[in-house]
């Protein structure tokens, strides 16, 4: 396999982390992102906030909270 190249390895990499891409561009932007310090980065970054987005979305508001938002906009 050759080195996919950082520009497609940055434009892969919402499909990379959601194993979106055919198994030959998921093998091609792995290898790329093992040998590449700044892509790699990137691809942490990226990880780090797909995970507190998905932590995000299975948080609640407290019962107090959720109770003064539903009543401001039952008042509006």
């Amino acid at each position: 396999m050759t080195d996919c190249g950082c520009e497609k390895a940055k434009a892969e990499l919402e499909e990379y982390l959601d194993r979106e891409l055919n198994e030959a561009d998921f093998q091609d932007v792995a290898n790329h992102l093992d040998n590449c310090e700044s892509c790699s980065s990137e691809h942490l970054v990226a990880l780090a906030l797909k995970l507190k987005v998905k932590q995000a979305c299975r948080e609640t508001a407290p019962d107090e909270l959720r109770s003064a938002i539903l009543s401001k906009l039952a008042d509006a």
